[in-house]
């Protein structure tokens, strides 16, 4: 019984170490993200949120229907991401902690160029706060983006990227 106990708790250690609940902030190498389906190699990747910055992050100062005036966000540009797992797809399905789904046609990345952002106003988002990462459009830069359809594919607490 008690080596039953053991292996119970190692399992749960392990389910908990893997992934960023929705309960936490993530620490320091700690995967929070996870990018599957069709990718040059056909195996899912995940990434740290150091993993994320070694890409090379972009800023985009915009309003939002989330905040009140003009915030800086930063994160990985989304055509860079998807280029850097090879991602061979015509959309990607995008899934956040609390199962919230939308889905981003790829034209998107090189058109409006949104970040998958890890920072807003130089501090690292948690969980409570729409991270550790939230789908960040430049709202202000295009009166397109100011709808409800760009609204809806800015998705937080992104936990998973599948490619289609």
């Amino acid at each position: 019984m008690k080596s039953l106990l053991s292996a119970v708790a190692l399992t749960v250690g392990l389910i908990g170490s893997a992934t960023i609940s929705s309960a936490e902030t993530p620490a320091p190498g700690k995967v929070v993200l996870r990018i599957e389906g069709k990718l040059k190699d056909g195996k899912s990747v995940e990434f740290s949120r150091a993993d994320l910055e070694k890409l090379g992050v972009s800023t985009i100062r915009t309003t939002t229907p989330w905040y009140d005036g003009v915030q800086t966000f930063e994160g990985v540009p989304l055509a860079a991401l998807m280029h850097k797992v090879g991602a061979d797809g015509r959309k990607a399905q995008v899934v956040a902690l609390n199962k919230y789904r939308t889905e981003i046609p790829f034209n998107d990345f090189a058109q409006y160029q949104p970040i998958l952002a890890l920072k807003r106003d130089g501090q690292y988002m948690d969980v409570k706060d729409k991270g550790p990462l939230f789908i960040v459009y430049p709202f202000d830069a295009k009166p397109e983006l100011k709808s409800e359809q760009y609204y809806g594919r800015s998705a937080w607490q992104v936990r998973t990227i599948s490619v289609e």
